[in-house]
């Protein structure tokens, strides 16, 4: 019999669900519209020598590198998907680790918003673009994907200790070595 899953727990699914839903549903959205508004036309200024939208499909990896290996990326996408979901799923539905949590589900849906469009369109398509410093055409997937990989990186760095971590990963603390030894002791000892 499956084990039912504590309602705190079920309501944090739930949320990063609806959460992963709405932001996957944003960046394909976005993506439409540029396709709809700017394949065919030249480019939107809309802050003229800082920021306008430009239509690019790229088939690439992020800033056009490694063309032409949609299967590496879309495998790629999955795998950091699955890391994503895994690390949700595993997290104490702790009011200490809903930065993370939000951050595993927009990573997750930077993944594999840019995954649909290569699993659909063999290209990822790219709109948001810098001219002031002539920044490479980007998506609204990339921003999820890059703000979160650096967020979670500085959490990890600087917010979280070792035995927060060690909550995720099932990893037992010292602290958990050494009581089961000290139970073990007095059990032998009955």
């Amino acid at each position: 019999m499956r084990k039912k899953l504590p309602e705190k727990k079920q309501a944090s699914l739930f949320r990063g669900g609806v959460g992963l839903v709405l932001l996957l549903a944003l960046d394909q959205l976005t993506k439409y519209l540029a396709y709809s508004c700017l394949k065919d036309s030249g480019p939107m200024v809309l802050l003229p020598g800082v920021f306008e939208l430009r239509y690019l499909e790229n088939q690439g990896a992020a800033f056009g590198m490694m063309d032409q290996m949609q299967g590496v990326f879309i495998l790629f996408a999955l795998a950091i998907s699955i890391a994503s979901v895994w690390l949700y799923m595993r997290m104490p539905a702790e009011p200490r680790f809903l930065v993370l949590r939000m951050l595993c589900v927009t990573l997750t849906a930077g993944a594999l918003g840019n995954m649909i469009d290569r699993v659909l369109h063999h290209f990822v398509i790219d709109f948001l673009y810098f001219s002031l410093i002539n920044f490479p055409i980007f998506n609204i997937a990339d921003i999820y994907v890059c703000v979160s990989t650096v967020l979670v990186l500085l959490l990890i760095l600087f917010y979280y200790r070792e035995e927060d971590l060690d909550r995720i990963t099932g990893k037992k603390s010292k602290q958990d070595y050494v009581s089961d030894i000290i139970e073990k002791i007095q059990e032998s000892k009955k």
